[in-house]
């Protein structure tokens, strides 16, 4: 079987945080398709523990699904920028906290029927508590919750985004690992 090919790439709208693109793509019979396309720079996430073990996560109204939800830190990679440091910018302006220590968990790719986004998840912790910076538009509430008391709020459906569940999870798995 053929690879696929990206044959022709043409943006269609220019957006603050991501362009939507037309894409030509070579099959692989050879025939061609027309996909669409989300160009994003990619994002850094973080797990924050705090000393007590708890894990902070923030409250944000999302215009995209209409509604308040409770998630772990993230912002978007500035082109060129290195992940680590988008991680512990968007801890310190969305939480408030700086962390001594930022360890890369894992990356992956959040939706790839239709964006490119890649999301590095970091863990951080020896926080120490700081004054919130949030970009003009952002407007987040940190919160902290025991890894139980997270666990129940996806199951009764108060956590609903996906990076913050597998972040959750991920976390969890590490702990009872060590």
């Amino acid at each position: 079987m053929n690879a696929h090919e990206i044959i022709d790439t043409t943006t269609v709208l220019r957006g603050k945080i991501f362009d939507v693109a037309k894409r030509t793509v070579r099959l692989p019979n050879g025939e061609t398709a027309v996909r669409d396309a989300i160009l994003h720079n990619g994002a850094s996430a973080i797990i924050p523990i705090l000393d007590d073990g708890r894990v902070l996560l923030e409250r944000q109204y999302r215009d995209s699904v209409g509604a308040e939800i409770l998630e772990i830190p993230a912002g978007r990679l500035e082109p060129g920028e290195d992940p680590a440091v988008c991680a512990a910018r968007e801890l310190a302006e969305e939480t408030g906290y700086r962390a001594a220590r930022l360890k890369l968990v894992t990356v992956f790719y959040p939706a790839v029927g239709y964006s490119n986004e890649k999301i590095h998840l970091f863990l951080a912790n020896g926080l120490t508590a700081g004054e919130t910076r949030p970009d003009e538009d952002e407007f987040v509430e940190p919160e902290a919750y025991t890894l139980e008391e997270a666990f129940q709020m996806i199951d009764d459906g108060e956590i609903i985004d996906g990076k913050t569940v597998m972040a959750l999870l991920l976390y969890a798995r590490a702990r009872a690992v060590l």
